[in-house]
């Protein structure tokens, strides 16, 4: 498990990434991150063979059809589907593979950290990002709007 500084300086470095298996349809948790990524400075390259495009984004059908270098492989897939996917991370050179909240695949972070990457698993770029990078209240989360604490009675 990285620590918060770990987390901080890949967030900090990593500026391509490649969201394998997000979705064009806007209440999905992959498209959700992937626009919050792109509204927060980094470059978002789908990856998904059933959409041409994403977010205004060409999505392309593997990370091995990428023709540029990717930092990160952010990846919204099943577990079993990890280790090909990670196969694929290392292959291409990225530096860090993230598995999404609820992923872990311990054979696919062995595979890309025996190559050298980063890994993280079952974590979200988008609530890390936001927690380190002070974005909590981006879409009305930690807005201070609604309380849990009593209001003060004011003496009359």
């Amino acid at each position: 498990m990285p620590s918060i500084e770990q987390l901080r300086s890949l967030l900090s470095r990593c500026k391509i990434v490649a969201v394998v298996g997000i979705s064009e349809q806007w209440h999905r948790p992959s498209y959700f991150v992937g626009k919050y990524l792109l509204e927060h400075g980094f470059q978002v390259v789908p990856v998904n063979p059933r959409y041409a495009e994403v977010l205004g984004q060409r999505c392309y059908p593997d990370l091995l059809s990428i023709p540029f270098a990717v930092d990160m492989v952010d990846v919204f897939r099943r577990s079993e589907e990890m280790v090909p996917i990670a196969e694929q991370a290392a292959a291409i050179g990225a530096k860090v593979f993230w598995q999404q909240l609820g992923l872990c695949n311990q054979t696919a972070a062995d595979y890309v950290a025996a190559r050298g990457l980063d890994s993280v698993m079952d974590r979200c770029v988008k609530i890390e990002h936001a927690r380190l990078f002070g974005g909590l209240n981006w879409m009305g989360v930690n807005t201070g709007m609604i309380s849990a604490k009593r209001p003060k009675q004011l003496p009359y």
